[in-house]
């Protein structure tokens, strides 16, 4: 869940520029689950995900990337298997999250264990570059890292460093944000291609939507300032996005977020590269009823910050001898 500096974690950008975000992680979560097919199946390998595929090689694979992370770990013969929370597409990293996942559990099947940093490089590289998507690098590294972050970007590197904030401002921020699904999903990919392509015409708009990562940070961290002018920065920055990209908002997605915010919301932002997805907005308690009713045509998702990124839940070691070594 982005909040701030979203587009600034583009390469193209930040290499030149510099680049943060802040975002947090929070309790809605995929599961990958991988193991090492029995060789008596009469197939190489067996993926359950929105699809189901048995292929008898690597190159038959159709999901790209778990045909790219098995080449890129060297993973052969296997039955993996993915669930989600949340529908993919929808602007909250789900992709970026199951590559990170899948890649752990690749490197627990392996008998390795690689820190969170090599997780996020892994997935950056698997998606950007072995996947050829368009897009950032923010989702991978909190989907690696979990937790409320700024994660500052700059010549090809990331520095991920905690939000320093009280406990009990934390659980006011958490219960003040509501999550709103539109019902529409869409490819981040489509969206982020079309920002690019506009990229140096938006560069005042994005330099500008960097400069407020700092003033977010210092709202939260510092215990004197007023945490409901969060939710007001994020109607600030949500009104700069707008403007980076033709794809990004729409008809629909305007009257939504006006409804919000005439029946009682700060501020509030689409997540992720735009176009559909969640809507987030943040929301005093008391006023909370009167959103719920002003958006009742859409699903009121509630949740929680979480602090522990990508985590193998159970791991059961196993010798894998490839199938043409067995004899039977």
């Amino acid at each position: 869940m982005s909040f701030f500096g979203g587009g600034t974690d583009i390469p193209s950008f930040f290499n030149e520029y510099g680049g943060a975000v802040i975002s947090t992680t929070f309790d809605k979560y995929c599961y990958v689950n991988v193991r090492h097919l029995p060789p008596f199946m009469p197939y190489y390998s067996e993926l359950v995900y929105s699809k189901f595929e048995r292929v008898n090689a690597i190159d038959e694979i159709e999901h790209p990337a778990i045909r790219e992370a098995m080449r890129m770990l060297d993973i052969h013969e296997i039955r993996l298997t993915y669930e989600g929370d949340l529908p993919a597409r929808t602007g909250l990293g789900t992709s970026s999250t199951f590559a990170v996942g899948m890649l752990n559990a690749f490197y627990a099947l392996k008998g390795k264990y690689v820190s969170k940093r090599k997780l996020a490089e892994d997935a950056i590289h698997l998606e950007r570059e072995l996947c050829n998507e368009s897009g950032g690098w923010q989702d991978q590294i909190a989907a690696a890292y979990g937790g409320l972050n700024r994660i500052d970007f700059s010549e090809n590197e990331f520095k991920v460093t905690p939000i320093i904030i009280h406990p009990d401002k934390k659980k006011l921020l958490d219960d003040n944000l509501m999550l709103f699904f539109t019902g529409v999903s869409r490819f981040s990919a489509e969206i982020q291609n079309d920002t690019l392509s506009h990229q140096q015409d938006k560069k005042a708009q994005l330099k500008e939507m960097l400069s407020l990562v700092s003033d977010a940070q210092a709202i939260l961290e510092d215990k004197h300032a007023d945490i409901n002018d969060f939710g007001r920065l994020l109607d600030h920055t949500w009104n700069l996005k707008r403007k980076t990209g033709g794809l990004i908002s729409n008809n629909a997605i305007d009257d939504l977020y006006q409804k919000g915010l005439k029946a009682g919301a700060l501020g509030g932002k689409l997540l992720g590269a735009g176009g559909g997805g969640f809507l987030l907005f943040y929301v005093e308690k008391e006023k909370q009823q009167q959103v719920l009713e002003a958006l009742d045509s859409l699903m009121h998702v509630p949740f929680c910050f979480e602090n522990e990124g990508s985590t193998v839940i159970h791991y059961n070691p196993i010798v894998y001898i490839p199938r043409k070594e067995i004899k039977i």
